[in-house]
């Protein structure tokens, strides 16, 4: 099972994409649960990874946020397998 740890995908999605701290740090710890989870191991037989987790956020609309490039990967997985929603990014605390 590949690893990864939030602070690794946070850091890979600053760079990949515009974004504040507070949602690269909750779409990183939503990833890391959905990765512990095993649900996507399970549903497309390889594991959760930050290389795959920013090629499917790259192909989310352009003018996306990071955490709507997030939920809407999420939602295409929720279409095709089911059991995704759990996974979204509802709130992005506010940074002062």
């Amino acid at each position: 099972m590949a690893r990864f740890e939030a602070d690794e995908l946070a850091e890979a999605l600053e760079d990949a994409f515009d974004g504040t701290d507070a949602e690269y740090r909750v779409v990183a710890r939503q990833a890391r649960d959905l990765a512990d989870a095993g649900v996507v191991a399970e549903d497309r037989g390889e594991p959760l990874t930050i290389e795959a987790i920013v090629r499917n956020l790259d192909d989310a609309p352009e003018d996306s946020s990071v955490a709507d490039r997030w939920n809407w990967w999420l939602g295409a997985l929720d279409t095709a397998y089911g059991g995704y929603r759990e996974f979204e990014v509802r709130a992005v605390p506010n940074e002062e």
